[in-house]
């Protein structure tokens, strides 16, 4: 089975496992490629495969096929800078594990050179300019489908994760009913993208009209959502129609639908009840043919509990619950998302972007603490600060809540395949706390036997940090795992 580039990869597995529905499987995806980052993203699920091959060739490929009794899955890769026979994935045991094959460019987990090492999850994998990330996600047995959006499939319901996919396939399903939707999900992880989407599905005809509740001055909330009639106020100057009846035959969005007052939520209530609005200082009701969609990354429930938000009105908003993941917990679509954020922000020349391995492996390492929307914005900069050369690191802002500092990005070596070194320290006392936390890393890492989960556990971090820290101190946790091995 072959992948052209233009058309996004998934290959069904060959052996089932009975009732592994709701299992962990090992998947490795094919997140990005640094010369063309616009390339479609692949999955590869790699139960019931003994052996995967990785080198360079004409065109990407991926192809399946048996040697003897042991299956095998040939990956190529349109990319200079992977050998002909630059890696392999075998089975040891219970375990996979990934070895260098004698490549030139070398072959890396999570920034770091490396001979062999057993896969964990998680771990990002560097062949020349391509990364691969591999994952051991519960996924049914049935394929879900392909991850990219078909012809006229709008933004944002794109994704490989298998819960999330039947999610959104839900979500199609009840875009054309006048269902309300309440988006559930941290800060920034697109929830009106995702709104958006429904609306384009819905096939209503009026617009889209995203109102953001917690902007909206407390005195002003109801004249702005149901209008007023001239007079009804001081400043009242002239009739306003309000946004609500705006979205007539639309879809009406409320963002931070938890910020809205005890009083407008019971005015809101009607709303969704009569399908009417009532403007301030009006005496009759309009009637409003609308969908509603509400967002929050409060926990809606437990305000009902608190009193802080009318059950009746969460009763009625509550047709049809999406929980949108953060992005630190869907690591596998930063291709898919990075491509369509590209795409987006400079559409008349997204095809020519580039990446340094640099940028590429700081975009795919870090933590994303205001995920999709920092995201966007990170590469909205960089591309801005690129011009018309390829993204480097230096053109990526810090994370969000971080100051750039000679350490905190560390950079490599012009000479591509090389481990990360991290740059001189600003002072003494930085120099000194980089050194404490080295040996604070070694130590536990000799304590837990080179177990990054572990060690992540116990430094009350998560597993990328300690990956960085791991790169920037060029510490090998298969050494002590060997070393307590004997």
């Amino acid at each position: 089975m072959s992948a052209a580039r233009d058309e996004p990869t998934t290959l069904v597995r060959t052996q089932r496992r009975a009732g592994s529905g709701a299992e962990p499987r090992p998947f490795l995806f094919l997140v990005l490629q640094c010369q063309r980052p616009l390339d479609p993203p692949a999955r590869l699920p790699l139960d019931g495969i003994d052996e995967v091959r990785f080198g360079r060739g004409p065109v990407r490929s991926i192809h399946r096929r048996s040697e003897g009794e042991r299956a095998l899955l040939d990956v190529r890769l349109e990319d200079g800078w992977v050998s002909s026979r630059h890696a392999r994935i075998t089975r040891d045991g219970g375990r996979l594990l990934l070895e260098d094959l004698g490549s030139t460019n070398g072959t890396f987990v999570n920034g770091v050179a490396r001979k062999s090492a057993p896969l964990a999850e998680g771990d990002l994998i560097e062949l020349g300019h391509t990364f691969f990330l591999f994952r051991e996600v519960a996924a049914p047995d049935e394929d879900p489908g392909d991850a990219a959006p078909g012809p006229g499939q709008p933004l944002g319901l794109a994704t490989f994760s298998p819960a999330l996919a039947e999610r959104f396939a839900a979500l199609r399903a009840v875009a054309p009913a006048n269902i309300p939707v309440v988006l559930q999900g941290e800060s920034g992880t697109g929830k009106e993208v995702i709104a958006r989407a429904l609306h384009a599905l819905s096939g209503r005809p009026g617009p889209f009209v995203a109102i953001n509740c917690g902007a909206l001055p407390d005195s002003l909330i109801e004249s702005e959502l149901f209008g007023h009639r001239k007079g009804a106020f001081s400043g009242a100057a002239e009739d306003r129609p309000g946004l609500v009846r705006a979205a007539d035959k639309g879809t009406l969005f409320l963002d931070e639908i938890g910020d809205l007052p005890a009083t407008s939520q019971t005015a809101f209530l009607r709303v969704l009840q009569e399908s009417e609005v009532v403007a301030v200082g009006a005496t009759r009701p309009v009637k409003v043919d609308l969908r509603v969609v509400v967002a929050t990354h409060r926990d809606l429930p437990a305000m009902v509990e608190g009193g802080d938000f009318r059950g009746d009105l969460f009763a009625r908003l509550s047709g049809f619950v999406l929980e949108l993941p953060p992005l630190r917990k869907r690591r596998e679509d930063l291709g898919l998302l990075i491509a369509a954020l590209l795409r987006r922000a400079a559409p008349d020349r997204a095809a020519d972007i580039a990446m340094s391995c640099e940028a590429a492996r700081a975009l795919l390492l870090r933590e994303w603490r205001l995920n999709v929307r920092e995201l966007e914005k990170c590469l909205a900069t960089a591309i801005v600060l690129a011009g018309s050369g390829r993204v480097e690191l230096d053109h990526l802002p810090p994370p969000a809540g971080m100051t750039r500092t000679p350490t905190e990005l560390p950079r490599l070596d012009a000479q591509p395949g090389e481990p990360q070194r991290p740059a001189a320290p600003a002072a003494e006392d930085q120099e000194r706390r980089e050194e404490e936390r080295r040996e604070a890393l070694i130590r536990l890492f000799r304590e837990h036997r080179g177990n990054v989960s572990a060690v992540a556990r116990a430094m009350g971090k998560g597993r990328t940090q300690i990956h960085r820290w791991i790169a920037r101190y060029g510490i090998e946790p298969a050494d002590y795992r060997e070393r307590e091995g004997g």
